[in-house]
């Protein structure tokens, strides 16, 4: 079993989860988190990190998200600091279909 990062994530991207990382498997889009699934040792460190509860346990109603976290943790750039927030992070809290509105595949500008 393994974390992934859900949709809330987005448009939010608090970083909290990254700096308590033991094994440095976040990866960071434009505006969001992923995990990489194979890297992460299923420790739950990050999970009470993420004040919007983005970070969630492996399970069948994820499928889709570790599948959208494995993919993108392969393209998008390792983060192992914390950063801040999304300048419009908390506007975006509890936002509903998130990842319609607002997923960018690319990668975060440089």
């Amino acid at each position: 079993m393994t974390y992934v990062v859900t949709d809330k994530c987005i448009r939010c991207k608090y970083t909290d989860c990254v700096e308590v990382c033991p094994v440095d498997c976040f990866y960071e889009g434009k505006n969001m988190l992923v995990i990489n699934p194979e890297e992460c040792i299923d420790c739950g460190v990050c999970v009470p990190e993420c004040p919007i509860g983005a970070i969630e346990p492996e399970s069948e109603k994820l499928i889709k998200w570790l599948e959208l976290n494995k993919a993108y943790s392969d393209i998008w750039p390792n983060i192992t600091d914390k950063k801040e927030a999304m300048p419009d992070a908390e506007k975006h809290e509890g936002e509903e279909m998130k990842y319609e509105k607002y997923f960018e595949e690319n990668l975060k500008d440089k």
